[in-house]
């Protein structure tokens, strides 16, 4: 038997390095509680009002996703490097933002799911959609709603 001193010891054949003991369950299937990690490790933890906050985020950045998927902080016309340089940003934001949205309703917490899908539904009902936007002449095919191309999953 090798012991942690010999010379033909080696740390990578110790199978407690593999197997770290678990400290806490991880759902792999959809589950309703308020005591759950979403995104950051040990975060909300179990406060219900910690758990409120997370899904206000949640809710928020998908809603931020569908704004900046359907914004113009551009003037049209403009083609040189600082408006390129403006809308890479802006898409990087958008995806990094559509990103953190995934993540977090990868916890499988149903909560979280529905306050994204909610958030992604009402940011596309208000900057996507016909309903709020004002009657005007028939749309060509080449105008532009956004300044960046439609996010394709």
């Amino acid at each position: 038997m090798m012991r942690p001193g010999d010379p033909d010891h080696h740390e990578f054949m110790r199978p407690d390095l593999y197997n770290p003991p678990c400290t806490g369950m991880k759902h792999m299937t959809f589950f309703w509680s308020n005591n759950a990690e979403i995104l950051f490790s040990g975060w909300p933890g179990t406060s219900p009002s910690m758990y409120l906050l997370a899904l206000i985020v949640v809710f928020v950045l998908a809603f931020s996703v569908e704004w900046l998927s359907h914004c113009r902080v551009m003037k049209p016309g403009p083609t040189n490097l600082s408006a390129g340089m403006v809308q890479t940003l802006v898409h990087l934001l958008r995806m990094g933002l559509a990103y953190l949205v995934m993540l977090a309703i990868m916890s499988f917490n149903v909560g979280v799911l529905l306050v994204a899908v909610a958030g992604h539904t009402l940011g596309f009902m208000l900057f996507g959609s016909r309903i709020f936007k004002k009657p005007s002449s028939p749309p060509l095919a080449t105008t532009k709603t956004s300044d960046l191309p439609p996010s394709a999953c």
